[in-house]
C-alpha cells in the first residue's frame, strides 16, 4: 500500500508533469488535489508533445486511473477540450477518468472578473493567467460556489441556482469595474457540459479510499509550487489553493495517515512567473541566457519565467512544510553549459542572519543572498542513461544540494523525454516504486 505525495519545492515549473508521467508506471491511480487548468504538465514520449492542464498525466500511462479530486477548480470547456484532445491522439479516457462530485466549477464570468480585477491592481497586479481560478475559488470560500454535483442535477434547479449567481456577479462587476458581465446562453451551454461529463462523475474520495485499502497504490499531484501556497507562499503573489502536500489530503479527501512518502520537484535553478519577490534572480542578461537553454516559457500561457541560482533556503523551507523525503532534481541538463553554477546558502537582513523564512514580501525583496560558487562541467549529460557516467563536478553539484538540504536526492532529470530519467537505487524513492 502507499499513497505518495509530488510537490513542486520552488515557484512551479519544475518538471512536475514529467516526473508524474515516469512514476505512474509503478502505480495504479494518479490524483490531482489542486489548482485548475491554469497549470501545464508538458510530457514528452513517443515524439509527441503533451501539454495536460486539468487531467493527472498518469492518463498517458495504459491502464492507469486518473482522478481530478474536489480541491480542483474546473472549467468544463477545458476539461472537455483536454479529454478531446487526448482521444485525437488515441488515448481514450472513458473508464479510467474520474472527475470528483464537490469539486467546484469555473464560468466565464470569473474569467471576466479576474481580467478586470488585475486591470484594476494597475502596477500591484499579481500576474494571475486570468482563467478565473482565484474568482472561483473566491465563490467557493465565500460558499456561493456551484459544484459538479450541482451541474449533474435536474436541469431546473440548476438553471435557477447558474442565473441568481450570474445576476449577483452582473450587478456586482457593474458597481466594481463599470461593466457587465456577459451570461447569455451561459446555462444551456453548462448543461451540454453536464451530459459530456456525466458518466466521469465520482465520489472520488470514497473511489481512492477504497482503493488504497484494498492495497492499490496511489501516486497524488498538486499544482504549481511550494512558494505559491496561499497560506505559505509569498502572498499575496500566490496561487489561490494549497499546493503543498497537506492539500493532498484536504483536496482528495484522505486521511494524513494514508501518505506514505512525499517526494520534492526542484530545478537545478531557479524560476517563477509572474510578479513578487525572487532573492536569487539573474542579472537580465544571464537570466535570458538560461531561458533559452531551458525553454523556460510557461506550457499554457507562453510567458517568458524570470531565472535566478538555486535557493536552498526556500527549499529547506519546502522540505520543511511537505516533510519531503527524496528530491527530485530536474533540467540539470541546462547547466552543461555553465562555467560557474552558484548556490544560495543563506540570507542577510540589514547585516544579519536569517533563521526563518520572513512571511512578508517587504522584508524577502530586501534580503542579500549569501552564494556558495561551484565549477561547472562544461560537458552535456542529455545523452547520458547512467548516473554514474555524469561528469564528476556535477555529481558534486548535487551531492552539495543534498548535503546543503539534509535530505537524499532519488531521481535526476536532464531532458525533456521520458529516457532522460534517472531513478537512484537504495533511496527511499525507489523504495516506493
Amino acid at each position: 500500500m502507499a499513497a505518495v505525495v509530488i510537490v513542486g519545492a520552488q515557484w512551479g515549473d519544475e518538471g512536475k508533469g514529467k516526473v508524474v508521467d515516469y512514476l505512474a508506471q509503478s502505480f495504479d491511480l494518479v490524483a490531482r488535489y489542486s489548482g485548475g487548468h491554469n497549470a501545464g504538465h508538458t510530457v514528452i514520449f513517443n515524439g509527441h508533445r503533451f501539454i495536460l492542464q486539468l487531467i493527472p498525466c498518469g492518463i498517458l500511462r495504459p491502464g492507469k486511473q486518473a482522478v481530478i479530486g474536489a480541491g480542483v477548480v474546473v472549467d468544463p470547456a477545458a476539461l472537455v477540450a483536454e479529454m478531446n484532445s487526448l482521444a485525437k491522439a488515441g488515448i481514450d479516457v472513458t473508464g479510467r477518468l474520474f472527475l470528483s462530485n464537490r469539486a467546484h466549477l469555473i464560468f466565464p464570468y470569473h474569467r471576466q472578473v479576474e481580467v478586470a480585477a488585475e486591470a484594476a491592481r494597475g502596477a500591484s497586479k499579481i500576474g494571475t493567467t486570468s482563467r478565473g481560478i482565484g474568482p472561483s475559488y473566491e465563490d467557493k470560500m465565500s460558499r456561493r460556489g456551484l459544484r459538479v454535483c450541482d451541474l449533474m442535477m435536474d436541469a431546473a434547479c440548476f438553471r435557477e441556482k447558474l442565473q441568481h449567481l450570474a445576476a449577483e456577479k452582473d450587478a456586482i462587476c457593474r458597481a466594481a469595474f463599470g461593466q457587465p458581465l456577459e451570461v447569455a446562453g451561459l446555462v444551456d451551454q453548462y448543461l451540454k457540459f453536464a451530459e459530456r461529463l456525466r458518466p466521469f462523475v465520482a465520489d472520488t474520495s470514497a473511489l481512492l479510499n477504497r482503493a488504497i485499502s484494498q492495497g492499490k497504490r496511489a501516486l497524488l499531484e498538486g499544482a504549481q509550487g511550494t512558494m505559491l501556497d496561499i497560506d505559505h507562499g509569498t502572498y499575496p503573489f500566490v496561487t489561490s489553493s494549497n499546493s503543498t502536500a497537506g492539500g493532498a489530503c484536504t483536496g482528495l479527501g484522505l486521511s494524513p495517515l494514508s501518505i506514505t512518502g512525499v517526494a520534492g520537484i526542484t530545478k537545478a535553478y531557479t524560476t517563477r512567473v509572474g510578479g513578487g519577490p525572487f532573492p536569487t534572480e539573474m542579472p537580465d542578461l544571464e537570466a535570458n541566457d538560461l531561458r533559452q537553454r531551458g525553454k523556460e516559457f510557461g506550457a499554457v500561457t507562453g510567458r517568458p519565467r524570470r531565472c535566478g541560482w538555486l535557493d536552498a533556503v526556500m527549499l529547506r523551507y519546502a522540505i520543511q512544510l511537505n516533510g519531503i523525503n527524496s528530491l527530485v532534481v530536474t533540467k540539470l541538463d541546462v547547466f552543461d553549459a555553465q562555467r560557474e553554477i552558484q548556490v544560495c546558502t543563506g540570507y542577510r537582513y540589514k547585516g544579519s542572519p536569517l533563521a526563518e523564512m520572513p512571511p512578508d514580501i517587504e522584508t524577502l525583496e530586501k534580503v542579500t543572498p549569501e552564494y556558495r560558487t561551484l565549477p561547472g562541467w562544461m560537458a552535456s549529460t542529455s545523452s547520458l542513461k547512467d548516473p554514474a557516467a555524469l561528469p564528476a563536478a556535477a555529481r558534486d553539484y548535487l551531492k552539495f544540494i543534498s548535503d546543503a538540504l539534509g535530505v537524499e536526492i532519488g531521481m535526476i532529470s536532464t531532458g525533456p523525454e521520458r529516457e532522460a530519467t534517472f531513478l537512484l537505487p537504495g533511496t527511499k524513492l525507489a523504495s516506493w516504486l
